[in-house]
């Protein structure tokens, strides 16, 4: 694939068949080229060939050099990323007593280091070019410690700091970091046969989670948002 400069570039961080893969069909039909990582690229590859200007990179986030890797090709075989939707958010889910110190290190390794090395990674063009958008996708869990969320609210949490964090130092140079606090089930497959007896408009819908991101992207820079919360309208909070 060669470079091209007419269509600014969105990066998806962490592609799969619910909220990843509905980031990357919006963005691409918002005329965006689109770079889709994930661990594994079965999915992403599969993807890339249904969407145009669009191509896919295996990364692991929990692993830095990965991360490094992953957008060093990005640049070199599409360019400067303008967007990043940070899409990765994995953990185990347990108590205290349930979950193992390397399940508490692996979702903080997801949910903030990745994020942080992208961060790293992509904003120094994003301040040359005086703007970009960095979305990270968090959840309700970033604001309260459930008992079964010993590893993953902390990691969460870790995130939504971080993303505060980088929104007030990188706002003033152009640069929108915001949060997309996501509160209910995604609808997947997995998760209709799970709680076969939801009704429809029980499950949160990706395309409506991408449209949230795309919207957030767009604002206009005398009025940005940090943090926008996302839910069913049935969902109980």
């Amino acid at each position: 694939m060669t470079k091209t400069t007419e269509k600014p570039l969105c990066a998806v961080v962490g592609v799969g068949p619910g909220n990843g893969a509905a980031f990357a069909r919006r963005f691409a039909a918002e005329g965006y080229r689109v770079a889709l990582l994930a661990r594994t690229v079965d999915l992403s590859n599969k993807l890339a060939r249904d969407l145009p200007d669009a191509a896919a990179y295996p990364c692991d986030v929990a692993d830095a050099a990965s991360v490094t890797r992953a957008f060093a090709e990005i640049q070199r075989r599409q360019g400067e990323v303008e967007v990043v939707i940070y899409n990765a958010g994995s953990g185990v889910f347990g108590t205290l007593d349930e979950v193992s110190a390397a399940d508490f290190e692996a979702a903080w390794r997801v949910n903030a280091l990745g994020g942080f090395v992208v961060g790293k990674r992509v904003t120094p063009a994003m301040r040359r070019a005086g703007r970009g958008s960095i979305v990270f996708v968090g959840a309700t869990a970033s604001r309260r410690g459930g008992a079964k969320a010993a590893a993953f609210a902390p990691a969460k949490m870790a995130q939504r700091a971080l993303a505060e964090s980088m929104a007030r130092h990188l706002w003033p140079a152009g640069i929108h970091v915001c949060l997309i606090v996501l509160d209910g089930v995604v609808d997947l497959p997995r998760a209709r046969q799970r709680m076969a007896g939801k009704p429809d408009e029980f499950f949160v819908k990706p395309d409506d989670v991408a449209a949230t991101a795309a919207w957030l992207v767009h604002q206009p820079r005398s009025a940005w948002s940090f943090e926008v919360e996302a839910r069913p309208f049935g969902e109980t909070w």
